[in-house]
């Protein structure tokens, strides 16, 4: 008689250099790869991780965009560590803490004036879930309900969850998926090298590429769209600027049709644009934004989004004793990230993080900027403490080129990050100059070596 094997029995092919490691299935990794020879890091402090071979290691990426203190960071490790100990959870349905209240005061102070609602999440993925599902919602409660439509935006990132790949428009992170959420179009992406190539800050060219929003009016017609969500700087796909005047015309082109105007500032928040948040920035005020990573600076998950008042007003009706929006996490609020997030504001707050990389920026660029003419780089961009230097893939061979670079980085002490072909930095706004120098110069010696 056959026997059919179970797939949880079935043996493993994984090519492992050590057992022990096999279980873990890695998110956003070359698994095969990595555990052949792995990159562990055991501690963190300041700007450096350590690893488990005891070697110091750059960081020039915040961690993964949410380190913006640096490691280790005195406040907010003791705050944890104070708030395991006297309150480890609070149910948030229907309950709360006072930690909770005074972490929205304190957010909302620094958000845009107008955006003073706060809805707490746990995660940028979950924040961008939530947003979409207040614009929705928000135009039914009103009496608009035939608003279902929702615009992303091509090569955006808006985390992982159903709703935010199906606006997202990165091709590697949608293509395994099925047919995600209906009822989603997207504008053009913004990248133009041909006319933008080497920008310092913000392009020249591009602002017309928000009528791309005009002409899915005249498609599908204002009454059906609900919400647009854009990065105001698209991070994941390889940091790609506005160019001047893109999101103020994405603006009035929202205001005109009454659409929802989303911005996703998981990347943008908390300091990296040089103003507390990219809407600042840039001048221009969404209707609803997400934020998580330097909110807590990574140190526990945490996400948020803001909503204007109009928005939270609009579902406050019916009887009192209803709920009003049928959404939340068990973990929205959660006791240890709320205390996480005030010990981050106050480190931000006493030393003057939020606005520090407007006094290193100038730097920054020219440092960056003198990659220009190293080999295979044909592109480079840069806004505040975060910039993209593109690379000319390897014929037939998408990322490998860079990706060989970060590994390059790796073994002589520095971290970088790399999205296709192109080098993201992010670094924690603490760096000073001659981590600076340290990590433009680490980069320049791996692209001499892989000419």
């Amino acid at each position: 008689m056959s026997q059919t094997i179970a797939p949880d029995s079935a043996p493993s092919t994984t090519a492992s250099a050590d057992p022990k490691r096999d279980a873990y299935w890695m998110p956003f990794t070359a698994n095969r790869q990595f555990k052949k020879s792995p990159r562990l890091l055991t501690s963190a402090d300041g700007m450096y991780f350590t690893d488990d071979k005891g070697r110091q290691v750059l960081d020039g990426i915040a961690g993964l965009w949410c380190v913006n203190a640096g490691h280790n960071r005195p406040r907010i490790v003791e705050a944890i560590q104070k708030q395991a100990a006297e309150l480890d959870f609070a149910p948030p349905f229907q309950m709360a803490h006072p930690k909770a209240f005074e972490l929205a005061e304190r957010l909302v102070e620094l958000t845009p004036a107008g955006l003073n609602k706060a809805f707490f999440t746990n995660s940028g993925s979950e924040s961008v879930e939530t947003a979409l599902k207040m614009a929705l919602a928000y135009h039914r409660v009103r009496g608009e309900g035939s608003r279902t439509r929702l615009i992303g935006r091509e090569r955006g990132y808006h985390g992982v969850n159903f709703g935010g790949i199906s606006v997202g428009g990165m091709v590697a992170n949608r293509k395994m998926f099925g047919t995600l959420l209906s009822g989603v179009d997207h504008l053009r992406h913004t990248h133009d090298p041909a006319r933008n190539a080497y920008a310092m800050g913000q392009p020249l060219h591009g602002a017309e590429l928000a009528d791309d929003l005009e002409r899915m009016v005249a498609l599908h017609d204002a009454s059906t769209i609900a919400a647009v969500i854009v990065e105001p700087i698209a991070g994941s796909t390889g940091v790609l600027i506005p160019p001047q005047g893109y999101l103020q015309r994405l603006r009035e082109i929202c205001d005109k049709h009454g659409i929802l105007l989303i911005f996703d500032e998981v990347i943008t928040g908390f300091g990296r644009t040089g103003q507390p948040f990219g809407a600042q920035t840039f001048g221009v005020t969404p209707d609803l934004m997400t934020v998580a990573k330097g909110l807590t600076n990574g140190a526990v998950p945490m996400g948020a989004v803001f909503a204007k008042q109009s928005i939270y007003d609009t579902f406050m009706q019916g009887p009192e004793h209803l709920i009003e929006f049928f959404h939340g996490y068990t973990y929205s609020a959660h006791p240890l990230a709320c205390a996480a997030a005030l010990g981050t504001l106050d480190t931000y707050a006493e030393e003057g993080l939020l606005t520090r990389a407007a006094e290193m920026q100038t730097y920054f660029a020219e440092a960056l900027h003198s990659l220009k003419g190293a080999p295979h780089v044909i592109d480079i961009r840069n806004l505040g403490l975060v910039g993209g230097v593109e690379l000319a893939p390897l014929p037939g061979e998408p990322a490998k080129r860079a990706f060989s670079i970060f590994l390059d980085c790796w073994e002589q002490g520095v971290l970088i990050r790399t999205t296709g072909d192109t080098i993201a930095f992010s670094p924690p706004l603490i760096i000073e100059k001659h981590h600076i120098d340290r990590l433009i110069d680490t980069v320049r010696g791996a692209l001499q070596r892989a000419a």
